[in-house]
């Protein structure tokens, strides 16, 4: 009898560790697409701030030469 007792419990121990092990590896694979997602996302908005970034350099090269034309006009 003692030994039955001693097998169910190490058998419903067994099944413990497997679900838990199930919900770790589950929850592991999640983390890890998430990860993925989010530095495919970041990828993006480095790219996309890049982008912005020269565009504001050209932009601002454009508007300071209007103002130095526009000063070279006040003075003639």
């Amino acid at each position: 009898m003692d030994n039955y007792t001693t097998d169910s419990r190490l058998k419903e121990q067994v099944t413990q560790l497997e679900e838990t092990l199930s919900l770790l590896l589950s929850t592991t694979e999640k983390l890890f697409e998430e990860n993925t997602s989010l530095k495919e996302r970041e990828k993006q908005l480095l790219a996309e701030r890049a982008e912005l970034h020269s565009k504001n350099d050209k932009i601002r090269t454009q508007v300071e030469a209007m103002i130095s034309r526009l000063k070279a006009m006040e003075k003639v």
